[in-house]
C-alpha cells in the first residue's frame, strides 16, 4: 500500500513516469525484485538510479581509467582505456534504450558496472588469473563479486544480472541487460578498429570488403548502422537483437579483429612481460599469505587484490618486490650550488 507521503516524493513521480511512458517490455523500477539486504528508500531517486550512482562512486569504477582496453599503457592519450570503453558502452546502450522506450537508468547502471572486475593489462591479465585460479577466472563473475562482496554495493538483482550476463554465452533476464550485451560488442569492435588504425596496425581498407560495403569504412557511419540495426529489428519486441544480416557482418568483423589485432599483432608485443608481472605477483602474495591462511583462501584473496590493480599499480608493485632499489636513493641539491661556484 502506497501512502500519500510516498506519492509526494520525486521517486514516486519518476516511477510513475516509467509506468506511463516506457514500453510494456521495459523493466520498471517500482517492480524491481529488489536488493539482498533491505534498506530505506531514497525519496529522490529510483532504485536503478541509486545503483548507477553507487557504481559511479565506487573505487573500482575510478580504477578503470588506468586499466588496459587493448593497448598497454599507450603514450598517446587518445587510445581507449577500460574506463572510456565503459562510457562508450553506456552511451550506446542509452541510445538504444531511449529509442525502444526501455529503462535507461537500468541500462546505464549495468553498463557502468559491467567491467568493474576486469584485470590489469586487459584480457591477457584475465588469462593469467584464469590459469592460476582453480575453477578459472572470468571478469564478469569478478565484476559481480566486486559489487556484492568487495565493495558491498547492495545493488538490485536486475543490475547484478545484467553485469553477470554482459559477456558471450549468457542470457540476460531483462531487455536492458540484452541491450548492454550488444552495446558492449558494438563498442569494442568499433573503438578497437579506430585505435588499431591510429596505432598503424591496420588501415580502413584492410577491413573485410563485404563488411565495409554493408556498414561503411567510416567509423561513425558503421557505428550508427549497427545501432540502427538493433533498434529497427527490436521495436515492439521483448527480445533485443540485430538483424540476421547485420549480426553476420558484426561477428565477422569481430573475428577479423581477433585474427589481425587481438592475437599476434604489434598490439600484443608487450603482453609476455605483462603476464610475467601478474604471475610473479600472484606467486609472491600467495606465499606471503600462506603463513596466516590455507592456500585456497590465500589464492582467493590474492586474486581479488591483483584483479583490482591498475596497470601502473601492478608495475609499481612488481618493481617494489623484484627490482633492486639502490641503498642511497636521494642526492643533495647542494651539488647545484657547488656547480654554481665552479662554473664562471
Amino acid at each position: 500500500m502506497v501512502t500519500n507521503l510516498e506519492k509526494n516524493t520525486i521517486k514516486y513521480k519518476l516511477e510513475q513516469r516509467e509506468l506511463d511512458y516506457l514500453s510494456e517490455f521495459a523493466t520498471k523500477s517500482r517492480f524491481s525484485i529488489g536488493r539482498k539486504k533491505q534498506e530505506d528508500e531514497c525519496p529522490l531517486r529510483t532504485n536503478f538510479q541509486r545503483d548507477r550512482d553507487r557504481i559511479l562512486h565506487s573505487k573500482a569504477f575510478r580504477r578503470l581509467k588506468h586499466k588496459t582496453q587493448v593497448f598497454l599503457s599507450p603514450f598517446d592519450d587518445h587510445f581507449r582505456t577500460r574506463l572510456t570503453h565503459t562510457l562508450e558502452v553506456s552511451q550506446i546502450g542509452r541510445t538504444i534504450a531511449r529509442a525502444l522506450d526501455l529503462n535507461e537508468d537500468l541500462v546505464e547502471a549495468i553498463a557502468l558496472g559491467h567491467d568493474l572486475g576486469h584485470t590489469p593489462f586487459g584480457h591477457c591479465g584475465e588469462g593469467v588469473l584464469n590459469e592460476l585460479m582453480e575453477g578459472g577466472f572470468h571478469h564478469n563473475l569478478q565484476s559481480v563479486r566486486v559489487v556484492e562482496v568487495l565493495e558491498n554495493l547492495n545493488l538490485c538483482q536486475e543490475t547484478i544480472d545484467g553485469i553477470l550476463t554482459h559477456t558471450w554465452g549468457f542470457q540476460p533476464k531483462t531487455p536492458e541487460g540484452q541491450v548492454v550485451q550488444l552495446a558492449d560488442k558494438i563498442a569494442y569492435i568499433n573503438h578497437d578498429i579506430e585505435d588499431s588504425i591510429r596505432a598503424g596496425i591496420i588501415a580502413e581498407n584492410d577491413l573485410p570488403k563485404d563488411c565495409i560495403n554493408y556498414f561503411s569504412s567510416i567509423q561513425k557511419k558503421r557505428l550508427n548502422k549497427m545501432i540502427e540495426e538493433i533498434i529497427v529489428n527490436s521495436e515492439g519486441k521483448a527480445n533485443i537483437s540485430m538483424s540476421e544480416e547485420g549480426w553476420h557482418h558484426t561477428t565477422k568483423l569481430r573475428e577479423w579483429m581477433f585474427q589481425n589485432v587481438y592475437v599476434n599483432s604489434p598490439a600484443k608485443n608487450e603482453e609476455v612481460k605483462a603476464k610475467e608481472i601478474v604471475q610473479w605477483l600472484f606467486k609472491y602474495y600467495v606465499e606471503l599469505l600462506s603463513k596466516s591462511c590455507d592456500e585456497a583462501k590465500a589464492k582467493r584473496i590474492v586474486c581479488d587484490y591483483i584483479s583490482g590493480m591498475t596497470d601502473r599499480y601492478a608495475i609499481e608493485k612488481f618493481r617494489n618486490h623484484f627490482i633492486p632499489i639502490p641503498m642511497i636513493t636521494k642526492t643533495g641539491d647542494d651539488y647545484l650550488f657547488r656547480l654554481a661556484k665552479i662554473i664562471d
